[in-house]
């Protein structure tokens, strides 16, 4: 049973999400699903709960500028950018700090972070209550309409979440705008609540990424724009593996497969979930610990299809990826 909270009870909305549940919550743009950013097991059940076949990246939320630039790199574009546009529909996208909080599994594994403060007082309230990083996508089930209401997320996500909460409509209805800020030059990755002429009177041009398929945008992986060589472990990964060899490492599902030089058991239980939580780390980890020990490369063992299988397996495939 999903429970329908008020502004009231925003302090149950912030413990409910510090205790590692999932907590609905108006933004300017539109309701988004969040969770605790550091608890992976958290952010794996925000993919579980909306169906969402890819572990896209997802976007960070804080109360303040320097609460989100303690967590990323923010060079003299990103504060210009923040000074004027937040609290406010602009999402950043950033390098990771090597200090930063935020869970693999929320920034899909890459080393940059999507971060912004949205300008809703019930929302800035609720971070400042949980005090953690929320990652929040859009509240609704993957491939549907973004919800601007409680009961729109009800209607998606009821039964399925520990709570929503409710303060009427939101204002913007559209998401907030992407931009890519690691390259040289900045770059429009999603047009959202602020306009790109505004951000230019600010920098100065801004490049645009190519119009996508909805296949293809679904299955970008910046926030969204990554190249799946970005993603990959340097040691090639091998899929579906039924045996090892003594000079790879193993991505072990299940009980692990005998004879690696190094292996990494994403489950033992076959939890997906566990699984989903222990991916990214897990991959990071076989690659270096693989090639100091002279691995040739990575063998990953099946994953089930079904739940966040999908997308557990469509990340493998992307790792597994000819090498351009």
């Amino acid at each position: 049973m999903t429970e329908r909270l008020t502004p009231a009870e925003l302090d149950r909305a912030a413990t409910l999400l510090r205790e590692g549940a999932l907590v609905a919550f108006p933004t300017e743009t539109v309701y988004g699903l969040g969770a605790d950013a550091r608890n992976a097991r958290a952010v794996a059940g925000i993919f579980e709960a909306k169906g969402r076949p890819h572990f896209n990246p997802l976007i960070c939320h804080y109360p303040e500028a320097e609460a989100a630039f303690a967590e990323v790199r923010a060079d003299d574009r990103a504060r210009r950018l923040a000074a004027r546009f937040w609290p406010g529909p602009l999402t950043l996208v950033l390098p990771r700090r090597p200090e930063c909080r935020v869970d693999l599994l929320a920034g899909a594994g890459l080393d940059t972070l999507a971060v912004r403060v949205p300008a809703h007082p019930t929302a800035l309230a609720l971070l400042r209550a949980a005090g953690v990083p929320v990652a929040a996508p859009s509240a609704n089930r993957s491939g549907q309409v973004s919800p601007t209401t409680a009961r729109h997320v009800l209607d998606g996500l009821g039964g399925r979440i520990a709570a929503v909460l409710d303060d009427g409509p939101c204002a913007v209805g559209v998401e907030s705008t992407v931009l890519d800020l690691t390259g040289a030059g900045p770059v429009l990755l999603r047009p959202g609540g602020v306009p790109v002429e505004a951000i230019e009177a600010e920098l100065g041009p801004v490049g645009r990424t190519l119009p996508l398929s909805a296949a293809a945008a679904t299955a970008s992986l910046r926030s969204p724009g990554m190249l799946l060589s970005h993603y990959a472990p340097g040691l090639p990964v091998r899929l579906s593996a039924t045996e090892v060899a003594p000079d790879e490492a193993l991505l072990a599902f299940g009980p692990p497969l005998p004879g690696a030089a190094v292996a990494w058991n994403l489950s033992e239980a076959g939890d997906l979930r566990e699984a989903a939580t222990r991916l990214f780390a897990g991959l990071r980890w076989l690659d270096e610990a693989g090639s100091a020990r002279g691995c040739r490369g990575i063998a990953a063992m099946p994953v089930p299809e079904a739940g966040l299988g999908a997308a557990i397996n469509d990340r493998l495939a992307r790792a597994a990826a000819p090498r351009g």
